[in-house]
């Protein structure tokens, strides 16, 4: 046996020990989740846990888990990792090693004389507060394999250090901690085959098993289970990123999560009056305040350009007043809608209140503020890039200080991935009330996802969207929400009933793509507002290449093969070709998009032509036309698409239905919505599960969204040299503004000349295949079939 070291050390700056860091994450679990606090009582109400007996066990266990949760760093090639950089792979990962320990008779038997401690809770969290501990050799997207306690190398032994004086202290605590009268002795064997290691393994993986099917018919312990997992990774991200930006653990928590709670007028006077002055509206509308009355759980359904957003922000300061909370998240689904959520809405709040979270946020608040055009307000808006979030080692702990969040729906709903960082945020969308709009874009391993944390989680929840499927609707009324308005509400709802039964729309199918052709030119010529939209790529590139060529003027492209920071300036010149004009005419204006248009664009058409598309998706199209009812009524034309892709044939046909029924009519969205109920393909209901709740022992991370294996994220190769340099800068977030997405048939092979390019990253060409203004495009356009 080698000797063993004076001194074992928690991280590989060698500014503290094991012992001092297992003591750190006891104190901040024990801290961040105090029982008199507000993140204590919120947290136990979010995983439904109730009763000061149970919220006291809950605490004592997840302190236990903080003070075990490293002790496998006392091992010998851990020592020799944080000492000896460029050591090779250690044996075994540390996490693995500390619930191999608690798996031993004698810890099992010590911990079992306190009958509040669940040691299967208290190892499962161990395990996997890291996300890499899995029950087979299932790799993960990286490539690796996280079995739990499967050798990394072929070293044959690994000296352990568990007689080390940091170790019996540790034990020591626990055992005051937990009021364990009994002295604890720990085996000096070394890991090896064949060694009591072996035996204690087999016994966990049986463990695991049993418990794997306890909390599957248990699900009060299913919930405490996931409570004390999740807190120990708040508690371990808390303990481990202060210590290294050198603040004090208790007095940073005492100032950040138990700050005030939001004041009954808050919400008001920082973000609804501020936004009503700035449309110039006298007040909110009479349905607006009605939701507000709609209790915690609630569905809005309401049309497009009803004035959601705010109903949803009065409603969010109703719920801050019946509960005691401390935030407000205004989930979206994709990135260009949470921007979008935060310049409207949520930047007006000071700047220490206020948080876009995004994967692209820095590069869009940097955006806003260097748009010239925006108003002198705006751009303070934009000039909260917010400097905790900027320093990457603390991770999501710089927005627990926030108080109202515009995100990209991933960045707060992925925990049920197991995502770390989402993990991180958890303790902050525990102590929300939490909107999320756009319900009905989610995909259906999204939707999934959403009616599982709908029914297991106790907080405050509005989900919103103009139109959605009857299945889906009924999934989430199963799942607690309320449905507002309903039929008798409207009747009495005059504002929103006028809105939504306005015949905004004149439906005039097209035979084929040459007479919609003719239209849009013949529109465009008029002096109309014209948006077109296809189902693919390189359809909407080849169209938007003919109306150029025949209408000789600028046809705007908008599409998802676009450099980040290209799409940003296409967005912003989309939009604002169809805004709506105060105090002169509205301009003449072209654009051809693929779907990003259904939720990304806030516009308003005069025309709109539209390939055939799967219910919802249409509905959601007609909606981008006379949006704020500036006309009599928009002409709406639908044609059929040369191809059935990305769709299915069943999805095209129950929409030739819908169109059928609708006839050649003037329409409202009333009428819209009413057809899409009667006619959209019902779907399974999800089963309520999700990783996060049935992983038990184990947790791996998982893909929040149906993955797309179609397109991977590039760098294209004349941007290779300022990529570079910016990587080697401070400034590294700054990469993402060259991103782009491309099919991944045409993303080159990476060779070592990329090494330094971040591993998710690829390389494409730019010659022959990139333009600013039309994107990436991958053939001939001429040979493009359009119908």
């Amino acid at each position: 046996m080698n000797k063993m070291p004076d001194t074992l050390w928690a991280k590989s700056n060698r500014i503290l020990t094991l012992e001092k860091h297992l003591l750190d994450a006891e104190q901040a679990a024990q801290q961040i989740f105090r029982l008199n606090g507000r993140w204590g009582q919120n947290w136990c109400r979010f995983f439904q846990i109730r009763g000061e007996e149970n919220q006291q066990k809950f605490l004592l266990n997840l302190q236990v888990a903080a003070l075990f949760h490293d002790l496998g760093k006392a091992n010998e090639d851990f020592y020799t990792a944080v000492t000896s950089p460029g050591f090779l792979p250690q044996v075994l990962r540390h996490e693995h090693l500390s619930a191999l320990i608690l798996c031993l008779p004698e810890v099992r038997t010590w911990l079992s004389h306190n009958s509040v401690l669940d040691v299967d809770v208290i190892t499962a969290a161990v395990l996997s507060h890291h996300l890499k501990a899995s029950k087979d050799e299932k790799t993960t997207p990286n490539g690796k394999s996280y079995r739990w306690c499967q050798p990394q190398s072929n070293k044959p032994l690994l000296e352990l250090y568990l007689m080390h004086e940091q170790v019996a202290r540790t034990l020591d605590t626990i055992a005051q901690v937990a009021n364990l009268n009994t002295t604890l002795s720990l085996p000096t064997a070394a890991w090896k085959p064949g060694s009591v290691w072996d035996k204690t393994y087999r016994s966990g993986r049986s463990f695991a098993d049993r418990f794997s099917q306890s909390i599957r018919k248990d699900k009060d312990r299913q919930r405490f289970l996931v409570a004390v997992k999740a807190g120990l990774i708040a508690a371990d991200a808390a303990a481990s990123g202060l210590v290294r930006e050198k603040k004090k653990i208790a007095e940073w928590i005492e100032s950040v999560v138990h700050s005030e709670a939001i004041a009954p007028n808050e919400i008001a006077d920082k973000i609804i009056q501020p936004r009503l002055e700035q449309i110039k509206a006298k007040g909110l509308r009479e349905f607006q305040k009605q939701l507000a009355l709609q209790g915690s759980k609630a569905l809005l359904l309401s049309a497009c350009g009803s004035g959601k957003t705010l109903a949803a922000w009065k409603w969010a300061e109703v719920q801050s007043q019946t509960y005691n909370l401390g935030k407000v998240i205004f989930l979206y689904p994709t990135r260009g809608t949470a921007t979008e959520g935060f310049r409207d809405y949520v930047g007006w709040a000071p700047e220490a209140d206020a948080a876009l979270i995004t994967g692209t946020a820095r590069y869009e608040l940097e955006a806003m503020r260097d748009n010239p055009e925006e108003e002198s307000k705006q751009a303070a808006i934009a000039g909260k890039i917010f400097r905790t979030e900027a320093d990457e080692r603390l991770f999501a702990l710089g927005f627990w200080s926030k108080r109202f969040f515009s995100a990209t729906v991933d960045q707060f709903l992925s925990f049920m991935e197991h995502s770390y960082q989402s993990l991180c945020l958890l303790p902050v969308l525990a102590d929300s009330a939490v909107i999320i709009d756009e319900v009905h874009s989610f995909d259906r391993s999204m939707f999934d996802t959403l009616i599982s944390f709908l029914q297991t989680f106790d907080v405050p929840v509005l989900c919103m969207t103009a139109t959605l499927p009857k299945s889906r609707r009924d999934e989430l009324v199963a799942a607690g929400l309320q449905v507002f308005p309903t039929e008798a509400d409207r009747e009495k709802l005059d504002d929103l009933k006028e809105k939504e039964e306005a015949e905004r729309y004149l439906l005039e199918p097209t035979e084929n793509f040459d007479a919609a052709f003719n239209k849009a030119v013949k529109a465009y010529q008029s002096g109309l507002r014209v948006l077109w939209v296809v189902n693919t790529v390189d359809r909407c590139l080849a169209i938007s290449q003919a109306l150029k060529t025949r209408l000789k003027t600028t046809v705007l492209t908008y599409h998802s093969r676009f450099r980040l920071c290209d799409r940003a300036e296409v967005h912003k010149r989309t939009v604002l070709a169809f805004a709506p004009q105060k105090d002169e005419p509205a301009k003449a204006a072209i654009a051809v998009t693929t779907q990003v248009c259904e939720m990304s664009l806030d516009l308003d058409a005069d025309v709109l032509i539209t390939e055939i598309a799967p219910i919802s998706a249409m509905v959601q199209r007609f909606g981008r036309a006379n949006r704020h009812l500036k006309r009599d009524f928009a002409v709406l034309h639908v044609y059929e698409s040369p191809s059935n892709l990305p769709y299915s044939k069943e999805e095209l046909s129950a929409a030739r239905t819908f169109l059928d029924e609708l006839g050649t009519a003037r329409i409202s969205q009333y009428r819209l919505a009413q057809a899409l109920e009667d006619h959209s393909r019902h779907e399974r209901n999800a089963d309520g599960s999700s990783p996060f709740l049935n992983s038990g022992y184990y947790a791996t991370p998982g893909s929040f969204r149906d993955t797309d294996e179609f397109a991977v994220p590039c760098i294209l190769d004349e941007d290779l040299p300022e990529v570079k340099a910016i990587l080697d800068s401070p400034q590294k977030h700054e990469k993402e503004r060259f991103i782009i997405n491309v099919p991944k048939k045409w993303a080159t092979q990476r060779t070592d000349e990329h090494h330094w390019l971040p591993k998710y990253l690829n390389v494409a060409q730019w010659e022959g295949h990139y333009d600013e203004s039309r994107g990436f495009v991958t053939k001939d356009l001429q040979e493009v079939d359009l119908g």
